[in-house]
């Protein structure tokens, strides 16, 4: 029947059979039939849409796991106040102590007293460590009692050595120096591991913290680390003054010989080779020849600008030679010359060259040139005068310089023991003085008591323990459990690979969710059914006007009704359907098909001791099979006895044969079937029906297992109409009509049902 009704519809031009799918909305698409499984395989490859933070999405997976948030949240505040109240109270003491770069500047010894810097990195960390050092630790035990009771507690062996020694044995005594100074080292140990250094930032203080189970004995021990280390400063710059003086001395004592001896050298050198030392240790020759070379060299400077001016004064416009501007007569002539060469060009306009007015003019212009001839050469005689008294200066300078360097020479060949023994004198000097000047400064600052290491403020008994802090316990305790406890929801969550919401049937399956049917608390449904006006009732009747809406006519003849696994609620979907169907007047025929676990002769009130089975294996007619019920107009075929081999029975003959008459005599036919995966009946009986509807419970169904039900289903040429998701938890919800974005259902009154049962 399912062939004969594929085969009246209209082929695609593609040579495939066409198939009926369902939207959204109840509308009916066409797509190939062969193309649904592919589009099952890759409708879970397709990348979710990129989507914005939705708080409510988080805070529905916070409230579904509620529990183990508040599990989680109960387990850690417990664990934290019991390892609070369990835990042995430690007292903190903390003295501040000021670390200056150096101490106070009374004289300033360069070398032994370093200059100071705004932040000295390496010198503060060398402090630091100086603080927790093992010879700070022994100097403050030694003033301690090893016998103190608080040291045994602070001192117990931990969980683990314990059961060490549980396992190992106890280890065998010792010896009284043995333990002594087992002892020793046990408290030196105890010391470190209770200091603690805290320098303050943006400062040269520091804390030195100290953390005991004893509020008195944490007070003594910071005080005693703060004084033990500012009197071992001291100690160690005295011990720096005193080695610094002792060797001093030695090298002033050498150095002293030294000096003597070379000072007595030099001044026998000095009166043997008649040497005089002026200043900067030149003698009288070479002053004298330092002298006369800086005068040779002004007379070659004096000299080359004479000679250059006496070229100039040569050349052909001697007119512009300096000396001749400076010269008041030339200049005059060269004025009235002017004046009258201009009257004599104005007067060529007038009259004729051998105009007695015009030679007159120019016997005076002839007369001035002579005069003027007559000054420019006094003036080139004047430079040649100067230059020649240059040239002789500088010749006598030349020779003296060079009489005076055949004396210098000669006597610096001579002079280099002097210079020796004066250098060695000048060095043994300035080496005694600044030794002398370092033995008597540090002479000075070893009776100064500075010392750049201070208390600020001493520690004091600390009044109440530091740990455990009950307060600070439990909101830590409070904050890492409720970070836990949302993790590990989320982490459920992320794990838990179920269909919870209708609109990951969607995503993951590909077909349409034609209702959700909410859970009910404390009632059967048959309870809940009696009550037209629950939100169970409407559920049902809204998947009814969806089936109406599925196919181009209508709800399909014939239902399967199944589900991808066992107690998802297909039974009472069939049931409850077929009992809506008959309140619309229609003559409703409801078969149970699942002949392993048949429920619907317990649901109905029926007996099945004669149902599908017998009819199935030819004992019976279908007549015979039908049963009666309390609805109006529904009829029920029970499953009957249940047969060893149930797919054989459906996959033969007979079972189409009564698919087909009861879709004649019916107006409805309602299949229930067994679940799909695992078994081969649901596809069977799916390629005989007009249309399967699949139920999925919501949390229980897996992803991964329907999606190999619905494989299964299109292998077998199953019309999948669409899926109900059943057990819906509607408390996640608010009120109104259902829809897919929220999943709401209306409810008379504002009850909301919680619990569905099985099957």
């Amino acid at each position: 029947m399912r062939e004969a009704a594929a085969s009246n519809q209209p082929d695609d031009g593609t040579g495939r059979l066409p198939v009926r799918a369902t939207g959204r909305g109840g509308m009916v698409a066409t797509d190939p039939r062969l193309q649904a499984l592919s589009t099952l395989v890759h409708a879970g490859e397709q990348e979710p849409e990129e989507q914005g933070f939705d708080f409510r999405t988080y805070w529905n997976v916070i409230h579904k796991r509620r529990w183990t948030v508040v599990g989680a949240f109960a387990i850690i505040m417990l664990t934290g106040i019991i390892a609070t109240f369990l835990t042995t109270p430690i007292y903190r003491a903390t003295a501040v102590i000021q670390i200056e770069r150096q101490s106070l500047q009374v004289v300033n010894i360069p070398g032994v007293e370093p200059i100071d810097a705004p932040y000295d990195r390496e010198f503060y960390e060398t402090q630091f460590q100086l603080l927790t050092s093992r010879t700070m630790a022994e100097k403050i035990a030694g003033e301690l009692d090893p016998s103190n009771p608080v040291f045994d507690v602070m001192g117990a062996p931990s969980l683990w050595q314990k059961a060490m020694e549980l396992v190992m044995g106890e280890a065998p005594p010792m010896e009284p120096a043995e333990e002594a100074v087992y002892k020793r080292r046990r408290l030196v140990g105890l010391i470190r591991g209770g200091l603690e250094v805290d320098p303050i930032r943006n400062s040269r203080l520091v804390r030195i913290r100290f953390y005991s189970p004893d509020a008195p004995l944490s007070a003594s021990i910071a005080n005693s680390i703060a004084k033990g280390f500012m009197d071992a400063n001291m100690e160690r710059k005295i011990d720096t003054s005193s080695y610094a003086k002792t060797f001093l001395e030695d090298r002033l004592d050498q150095v002293k010989l030294k000096l003597q001896d070379s000072e007595k050298a030099l001044a026998e050198f000095a009166t043997r080779e008649r040497f005089v030392n002026i200043g900067n240790r030149e003698t009288l020759l070479s002053s004298e020849l330092e002298a006369l070379t800086s005068a040779l060299t002004s007379a070659k400077t004096s000299r080359i600008e004479a000679q250059a001016r006496l070229l100039q004064g040569r050349g052909s416009n001697a007119m512009s030679h300096p000396a001749m501007l400076q010269n008041a007569g030339v200049q005059a002539l060269r004025v009235t010359r002017g004046k009258l060469e201009s009257e004599y060009q104005e007067k060529l306009l007038t009259y004729k060259p051998g105009f007695p007015l015009m030679q007159q003019i120019r016997s005076q212009i002839e007369q001035i040139d002579k005069q003027l001839a007559a000054e420019v050469q006094m003036v080139r005689n004047s430079l040649t005068a100067n230059f020649q008294a240059a040239t002789d200066q500088e010749a006598l300078l030349q020779e003296q310089v060079a009489l005076l360097t055949d004396d210098v020479l000669s006597m610096q060949s001579r002079s280099t023991d002097f210079t020796v023994l004066e250098r060695e004198v000048e060095t043994n000097s300035q080496l005694y003085d600044a030794l002398l000047q370092r033995y008597k400064e540090i002479g000075i600052t070893s009776n100064v008591d500075a010392n750049n290491i201070s208390i600020v403020d001493p520690a004091l008994q600390p009044s109440r323990p530091f740990t455990p802090n009950l307060k600070r316990a439990l909101m830590i305790s409070a904050i890492l459990g409720l970070m836990i406890g949302i993790g590990l929801a989320f982490l459920f969550e992320y794990l838990d690979d179920t269909l919870k919401r209708p609109e990951e049937i969607e995503k993951h399956l590909g077909i349409s969710v034609l209702g959700v049917i909410p859970k009910l608390s404390g009632a059967t449904p048959e309870q809940a059914q009696v009550d037209p006006r629950s939100a169970f009732s409407e559920a049902y009747r809204s998947v009814r006007t969806s089936l109406q809406f599925s196919t181009e006519d209508g709800v399909p003849k014939c239902l399967l009704v199944t589900s991808p696994s066992a107690a998802e609620g297909k039974s009472t979907t069939a049931v409850t359907l077929a009992r809506n169907f008959a309140q619309l007047g229609r003559r409703v025929l409801l078969i149970d098909a699942d002949l392993r676990n048949p429920s619907l002769h317990r649901m109905l009130g029926t007996d099945n001791t004669v149902g599908l089975s017998n009819y199935l294996s030819g004992k019976i007619r279908p007549a015979g099979s039908i049963k009666g019920t309390k609805t109006p107009r529904l009829t029920l075929i029970p499953s009957g006895p249940m047969p060893p081999n149930p797919a054989e029975l459906l996959a033969g003959p007979k079972m189409l044969s009564l698919v087909s008459l009861a879709s004649e005599k019916f107006d409805q036919v309602i299949i229930d079937g067994p679940p799909i995966m695992g078994l081969a009946d649901s596809p069977i009986l799916s390629n005989m029906a007009d249309g399967t509807l699949i139920i999925v419970e919501s949390g229980i169904s897996r992803i991964a297992t329907a999606k190999g039900a619905l494989k299964r289903l299109y292998a077998a040429r199953a019309h999948v109409i669409g899926a109900v998701m059943t057990k819906y938890d509607a408390r996640i919800a608010g009120y109104g009509y259902g829809g897919y974005g929220d999943y709401l259902y209306y409810s008379y009154g504002g009850a909301t049902p919680k619990a569905l049962t099985k099957n």
